[in-house]
């Protein structure tokens, strides 16, 4: 199945395709130790942050869904990337089957309320477009990211190990009733 990356605006932020210029940007983010602390826990290499800027456009190509960079309006600079993906960390079969969500956001992006805004704008389109249950992992020392995750309706499914930490695995059947 292939996809051609929606643009989806919200007051703030444009969620969009990931623009082959901003690669450096992209990188940037994930060498941030700020950024890597609740998300393997070490900030990324260049090679790495290479093939998981590839991996998020062949996504979208291969299963009609993926992450979208989030640009803040403000700033017009990439400030994270929001949105979905098979994973296939082997967390188990009721982790793993399900399409993973997944946020991150730079430093000076945090704290003024744009990680829900986008998380959010990508939850409703996926509600519309692909539809079903979706998982995620967080890191359980991270807050906001908790914060997020209960404010789109996901609950706890079990605390795990992954890679060299904790991280909590969290299910949401379907959108939460407002």
């Amino acid at each position: 199945m292939s996809r051609h990356v929606p643009t989806i605006n919200t007051a703030r932020t444009t969620l969009r395709a990931m623009r082959p210029g901003e690669f450096d940007r992209f990188a940037e983010i994930w060498a941030m130790p700020e950024v890597a602390r609740h998300i393997g826990g070490a900030p990324r290499s260049r090679e790495t942050s290479w093939k998981a800027f590839i991996a998020i456009a062949g996504h979208w190509q291969v299963t009609g869904f993926g992450q979208w960079g989030i640009e803040e309006h403000r700033t017009k600079s990439l400030v994270g990337q929001a949105g979905f993906f098979h994973g296939a960390r082997g967390m188990g079969e009721d982790f793993d089957s399900v399409p993973e969500a997944g946020w991150v956001l730079a430093p000076e992006a945090q704290g003024i309320g744009l990680g829900l805004e986008a998380v959010q704008a990508a939850h409703d389109w996926f509600d519309r477009v692909v539809t079903g249950p979706l998982v995620c992992m967080i890191d359980p020392a991270h807050d906001a990211s908790l914060r997020i995750a209960d404010r789109l309706g996901y609950v706890a499914m079990r605390d795990a190990e992954h890679g060299d930490g904790a991280v909590r695995l969290m299910l949401r059947k379907s959108p939460p009733q407002v």
